[in-house]
């Protein structure tokens, strides 16, 4: 399994800093930014500040949905855009059908229409862009003709819960969807980061906007899987200077944040909640507990192996490898927590909303 895992699934493993690729058009596209926030004055200004500071020769707006926030989001975002640069959305009450983020997201998208822009960059409350990241990623776009490119952001690596379970949060996310096989147009996988997403705007608009996945929870994926099915093209890398500024102080705020989307991924299913827990187990808990074996001694170093280029690239020591068995275990306890969570009709909490029931 291990062997087929970093040789036959795309090399998800190797986690390498995406290099700036491709050029930019004369004139350069048009770009908004939309960014949905709820209750985000904390990092909000930082990520606003980000967007304002974009080093981009092209119209560049940023609109700003401030969903029904009670902690001064709004005026946090005022505070960090100069003036003219940026458009502030009071959203509407939240519909049937829709997930609040979504909901938000939909409500940018209808403000930035106004403008017409080539592009669209969606991205969250609580990420920090690099003054280039608007040119590197339209550039990327042109030049390769993807309708939608994606940075995963560089997750926060500080507390002891952060050092423990992040590389792993995007080693798993890697190996469910390889980037290689995302950016291969005969492939069916389609991933992308909701933090950092550039869509092409009339990419958006012929696949129906934001409604035909207005319900979805995991949005970013559903929204790649919709744009390449519609024949369009799709690509995801990683971004060391695009960087999320949430915070995880403790393992039970890593653990909500699994359990809130875990059970949704496996579309409710029972059966699929059991055969990847048996997977879970048979990938990553039988080779430490079989280290008197051979094979099993063996498919621990190769997983330890495997796992390295993700700890090498978020700063912590090779001495973490080893305990990914206890962090498989741990995302597995959060996904069977999400489904008790979903049965209770608590699934998908977020920001007071329970939006997987």
């Amino acid at each position: 399994m291990w062997l087929y895992l970093l040789f036959g699934r795309g090399g998800f493993w190797r986690f390498r800093d995406a290099p700036a690729n491709g050029w930019l058009p004369d004139p350069p596209p048009s770009i908004v930014a939309v960014v949905p926030a709820r209750n985000e004055a904390e990092t909000v200004g930082r990520a606003i500040a980000s967007l304002a500071a974009q080093e981009y020769a092209g119209a560049f707006h940023i609109v700003l949905v401030d969903d029904a926030s009670s902690d001064g989001t709004a005026e946090a975002a005022r505070s960090a855009a100069p003036p003219g640069m940026l458009t502030v959305v009071r959203s509407a009450p939240l519909p049937p059908g829709w997930t609040g983020k979504l909901w938000a997201v939909s409500q940018g998208v209808r403000e930035a229409a106004r403008l017409r822009p080539d592009y669209l960059l969606l991205t969250d409350a609580d990420i920090a862009h690099p003054p280039g990241n608007a040119a590197d990623l339209v550039a990327r776009a042109e030049s390769g003709g993807f309708g939608l490119v994606s940075y995963m952001a560089t997750l926060e690596c500080r507390t002891f819960a952060e050092r423990a379970m992040v590389p792993a949060f995007v080693f798993f996310f890697f190996m469910l969807y390889p980037p290689a096989w995302i950016a291969d147009a005969r492939r069916a996988t389609a991933g992308a980061a909701g933090g950092c997403m550039l869509v092409r705007r009339e990419t958006l608009e012929g696949i129906g906007g934001m409604e035909s996945i207005r319900g979805e929870l995991i949005d970013d994926c559903a929204l790649a899987r919709a744009v390449k099915r519609s024949g369009d093209r799709v690509w995801l890398g990683l971004s060391a200077a695009t960087r999320s500024i949430r915070r995880y102080q403790s393992l039970a705020d890593i653990f909500r944040t699994i359990s809130r989307t875990a059970f949704t991924q496996l579309r409710h299913s029972h059966a699929l909640l059991a055969a990847t827990a048996a997977a879970l187990a048979l990938t990553y808990l039988i080779p430490p507990c079989t280290a008197l074996i051979p094979f099993g001694a063996l498919a621990w170093l190769l997983m330890s192996a495997g796992y390295y280029p993700a700890l090498r690239f978020y700063r912590r020591s090779p001495l973490w490898a080893p305990f990914l068995p206890l962090v498989a275990a741990f995302y597995l306890a959060a996904t069977a927590h999400s489904a008790m969570a979903y049965h209770r009709g608590a699934g998908g909490m977020w920001k007071g909303r329970a939006q997987d029931r």
